[in-house]
């Protein structure tokens, strides 16, 4: 028998130096707007796991992490497929912002201010991500 685990997961809210925050379209979000992030590996430092995801995902470098908070998601439709997800949503900083090189999890990017963001078709866990975020920095 297979046992299935929750699996740890950082959500990175990125913003520049205007006060935009980076959003990315996604096909495992059933094409809504989401954080960038994904699985914290076996070893891996959290914080590090943020830098890499970020890294992965657009090519930019970060400064200034900060925890936001955590949620917990199982099974929900939202994602293209059934798994629980513990997530670690920290914002970050980047100077960057002008270089981003999306990776194949993503098929576009925008740059919006986060009350914006709101009224964008987001998925629930990054929509609660920014309304936190909002409340907090």
């Amino acid at each position: 028998m297979i046992k299935h685990y929750p699996e740890p997961v950082v959500g990175v809210l990125i913003s520049n130096s205007k006060g935009e925050i980076l959003l990315a379209k996604s096909k495992k979000w059933r094409n809504k707007y989401s954080l960038f992030g994904g699985k914290v590996e076996i070893g891996e430092k959290i914080e590090d796991a943020v830098r890499r995801e970020v890294k992965e995902e657009t090519g930019l470098e970060i400064s200034d992490i900060k925890f936001i908070d955590f949620q917990e998601a199982i099974t929900k439709k939202s994602f293209w497929k059934k798994k629980h997800f513990i997530f670690l949503d920290f914002a970050c900083k980047t100077k960057s912002y002008k270089d981003i090189k999306l990776n194949s999890e993503n098929q576009e990017f925008i740059w919006v201010y986060p009350k914006k963001a709101l009224t964008l078709p987001l998925n629930p866990y990054a929509s609660v991500t920014i309304e936190r975020y909002l409340k907090n920095f």
